[in-house]
């Protein structure tokens, strides 16, 4: 009898080590490169750095990628793949067509790492970091990256233009759309202080500074001329931040308050709503912004990546190997 009892226990356990096997593969490690590829964070730290110091909007464009890959597919590289034949990749969906940038910045460090360690640290993470270190460059806080994940090789057109949060969503929309990616309300209040840096094109805000009432008349005023009515560039520029456009801060939240928030979905989050107290609290606590960021980055950056034998480490960040 006891060898009938002791078979099922038998498999039990050895289900639950086969579980747990599988789950410690799925998991990130900040110490992923320590002994692949030792000088991964001090490559694309440096790239970064260079990178930004040469146009300091580029910080803005790294971070963005980042969030732009995370919400499609999960962080695995997907927006920076080019079409084939197969299949639309992500870089012409209306929300990154003409507006997403920096592929070149992320072409030179897997150029740099791939001379260093070949085929081993992925496109994926290059964002994850990159990301990361863009936000310090600007004065902006610092986390700890978790690695280890791998690049896809199809990217999702269709995936791109419907998880892509678009600046005219109401708050009720950024919620349901973060709450999607596992993101609660409290981290897509964080993050969206990413729009402490860089600009917005006058298409993305148009209806705001011409139709909108919850809005600083002043500061809409000041953007009319460069982003008319009718018959104006949609590609004009304005930054999301027009107190401190290249500093990493909490004068996002700040702008809120007063009514400047330049695109639709960032006022949402002040004037009424559930979230007007936790912006609030960012406007006077710039740690308490800087620390809530950076947890959200992680938690971000840990949205279904492929990890183990799934995916590739592409050699190329642009094409599938």
């Amino acid at each position: 009898m006891a060898s009938f009892t002791s078979f099922p226990a038998f498999l039990v356990t050895l289900s639950l080590l086969l579980c747990a096997a599988a789950l410690a593969s799925a998991q990130l490690s900040s110490t992923f490169y320590n002994t692949s590829c030792p000088n991964t964070l001090s490559i694309i730290q440096s790239a970064v750095k260079s990178a930004v110091s040469k146009e300091r909007r580029m910080a803005a464009s790294l971070l963005r990628i980042h969030f732009h890959d995370c919400f499609v597919q999960g962080c695995d590289g997907s927006v920076l793949l080019d079409d084939t034949s197969s299949f639309t990749g992500e870089k012409t969906a209306a929300p990154n067509n003409n507006s997403l940038r920096g592929f070149d910045v992320v072409d030179d460090i897997k150029s740099k790492l791939e001379s260093s360690c070949q085929q081993v640290v992925s496109c994926a993470d290059i964002l994850a970091v990159a990301a990361r270190d863009a936000v310090v460059a600007l004065g902006g806080p610092s986390w700890t990256v978790q690695l280890g994940r791998r690049d896809s090789t199809t990217a999702s057109f269709s995936s791109a233009n419907s998880d892509i949060p678009s600046p005219a969503f109401n708050l009720t929309d950024l919620i349901t759309a973060f709450s999607n990616k596992g993101l609660s309300t409290s981290d897509m209040v964080a993050l969206s202080g990413a729009h402490t840096i860089g600009q917005a094109r006058c298409t993305n805000f148009r209806t705001r500074i011409h139709n909108e009432t919850n809005i600083n008349s002043s500061f809409a005023s000041s953007l009319r001329s460069n982003c008319p009515s009718s018959g104006g560039d949609d590609d004009s520029l304005a930054p999301l931040d027009a107190a401190t456009p290249t500093a990493f801060d909490s004068f996002y939240y700040k702008n809120l308050v007063s009514n400047k928030g330049l695109l639709h979905s960032d006022q949402q989050l002040y004037g009424g709503g559930s979230t007007d107290s936790q912006v609030s609290s960012y406007t006077s606590k710039n740690s308490k912004f800087f620390a809530d960021f950076g947890s959200a980055m992680v938690k971000m950056g840990n949205i279904s990546p492929l990890t183990g034998s799934s995916g590739e480490i592409r050699t190329n960040c642009r094409k599938t190997n």
